[in-house]
């Protein structure tokens, strides 16, 4: 084939921005939409109506669209419930896909979803276009390296979230539990629970969650978490997210016994110590003593593509062209810490050991999904997302 051909699966916010900001701008070299799918008419018609997407193929049914022979991958953007049953259906017939964040709501359904992956001969991509930020990159290099010795400490506050009421109201599916699954954990933080134990190169071993529900909103899942994590080798973490607070904050910083690493305000910092401190610790003669640091403005290789970035890789992996850069299957392991936060927060901060118990887990989320309610709102409405991501690129 000279290039992919992508259908589409949910016109909603991200769909429409893939559909028109990245296909129909030209951005993607070797790939082009050729159908798409969403079960509202309304928005089919408000893609279909717009120059150069009238000749595409439009489906209110999926199965159809994958069964047609018109696409050779697709783009899976709908609520993340049926994200894995989706993802299962186009790998079942060798239809390379790409899932948009999250994996899905709990790991027992991402789990089937891998499962589905390792005997099918087609690719499968997440959505994780924060890892293609030099500057996370550039924090994984240096960490995998041993450039800052032994991690001792995690911390990341995320809370550039702010979100208004009228954004909870656009959809009758947001922010409940049986249509979303979850708040800021399972729509804002996705990218930022991958990246935690990616950059870092672990999971933590054990978390504990202290959720906030429709603390600053009137919502019913949770708008605010403080979590704390245990690592295996007694290094500690804090996570600490809201979408209720401005100005917020995004640092992201990690600290081991060789010295530091901060993101932040869109730069990478190395503080390097002159020597290990523990090593310090044990051979200085004097208690008052510090190894001394040098800071360093880390260079990179500036290249930050985002979505654009992550479906070029996939068309260009599907042709030979280049390595894929994201496996799919990966995907599960931030949904096992957002469970496991989660979990711990319907238990009052109870410690929760990973990997996190699937039946348990889905028995909360089940009681409350029962309970959960649907808001009245215009789901025809799509929005401009472009650029409300930009600032989580530092």
């Amino acid at each position: 084939m000279e290039k992919v051909r992508f259908g589409i699966i949910g016109l909603g916010n991200q769909g429409s921005m893939y559909a028109v900001h990245l296909f129909g701008a030209g951005k993607i070299e070797n790939g082009v939409v050729t159908a798409m799918c969403d079960i509202n008419p309304a928005k089919i018609e408000a893609i279909k109506n717009r120059p150069g997407f009238e000749d595409k193929a439009y489906f209110e049914n999926y199965i159809e669209m994958l069964d047609s022979g018109l696409i050779d991958a697709a783009l899976i953007e709908v609520p993340h419930y049926l994200h894995p049953e989706m993802v299962i259906a186009c790998l079942e017939r060798g239809i390379n896909v790409i899932c948009e964040k999250p994996a899905g709501v709990y790991t027992k359904h991402v789990r089937e979803m891998n499962e589905a992956a390792e005997k099918s001969g087609a690719r499968f991509a997440m959505m994780f276009n924060q890892r293609t930020n030099c500057l996370y990159r550039k924090m994984r290099e240096i960490i995998a390296d041993g450039g800052i010795g032994e991690l001792q400490r995690v911390t990341w506050i995320i809370t550039d979230w702010y979100r208004t009421q009228k954004y909870y109201d656009s959809g009758s599916w947001r922010a409940t539990w049986d249509g979303e699954g979850g708040g800021v954990l399972i729509n804002q933080c996705p990218h930022q629970l991958d990246l935690v134990q990616w950059v870092v190169g672990k999971l933590p071993v054990a978390v504990r969650g202290f959720c906030e529900y429709g603390k600053w909103h009137d919502i019913e899942v949770e708008d605010e978490v403080t979590a704390f994590f245990k690592y295996d080798n007694g290094a500690t973490g804090v996570f600490i997210t809201t979408t209720g607070e401005t100005p917020g904050t995004n640092r992201f910083e990690v600290s081991g016994t060789g010295g530091k690493l901060v993101c932040e305000n869109g730069a990478l910092k190395w503080y390097k110590n002159k020597m290990d401190s523990q090593v310090f610790s044990k051979t200085c003669e004097q208690g008052f003593s510090v190894p001394g640091a040098e800071p360093i403005t880390v260079e990179t290789d500036g290249k930050n593509p985002q979505h654009e970035g992550i479906i070029n890789n996939f068309a260009n992996a599907i042709l030979g062209l280049e390595p894929q850069f994201v496996d799919g299957r990966e995907g599960i392991r931030g949904v096992e810490l957002m469970n496991a936060i989660e979990l711990s927060g319907w238990k009052n901060g109870e410690e929760i050991s990973l990997p996190v118990n699937e039946e348990e887990y889905l028995g909360y989320l089940n009681a409350h999904r029962k309970i959960s309610r649907y808001k009245k709102a215009d789901d025809n409405a799509v929005a401009d997302t472009t650029g409300t991501f930009e600032s989580k690129k530092i």
